[in-house]
């Protein structure tokens, strides 16, 4: 068409080569337009496709990561409890360690206490000895004085 209307009178030729351009401008709108609406076509089909695809890919993920969230929350309670308890045996072995160390403190006080009797013991021995003698002492000094 394009070496036709050139051939043809000056003042047809300008206006046919005009409409001759904007047939063909139509015409590549139209061909970009059909390859965007196919390449669309063919990617919501792809899509389509890895989205069917994807999905019960995701659920069956989506499962496994639930149940290893499920594991972790698990071990994670088991490790509390193990912390809880270990804390727990703590205490007790700190009351334990203060309870020798009563123990401890009990046996040196009964260790001076019976230190403090026998001295009182012995003592009370001295004292009575003294008191013997001087009695002896005083009974013989008036026996002396009143036999003379």
């Amino acid at each position: 068409m394009d070496l036709e209307d050139r051939s043809l009178q000056p003042n047809v030729k300008a206006v046919l080569l005009a409409k001759l351009r904007e047939y063909k401008s139509d015409l590549n709108n139209l061909k970009s337009e059909h390859k965007r609406l196919a390449s669309a076509n063919s990617n919501q089909a792809a899509r389509d496709d890895l989205l069917e695809s994807g999905m019960a890919d995701a659920m069956s993920v989506s499962a496994n990561q639930r149940g290893r969230l499920m594991m972790s929350t698990e071990r994670l309670n088991e490790s509390s409890d193990r912390i809880n308890e270990s804390r727990r045996t703590m205490l007790e072995t700190e009351e334990l360690e203060q309870l020798h160390g009563v123990d401890d403190n009990i046996s040196k006080s009964k260790k001076i206490l019976t230190n403090m009797s026998r001295r009182m013991s012995r003592n009370k021995w001295i004292i009575s000895s003294i008191i013997v003698v001087l009695v002896v002492a005083i009974a013989l000094i008036l026996y002396f004085k009143l036999s003379k």
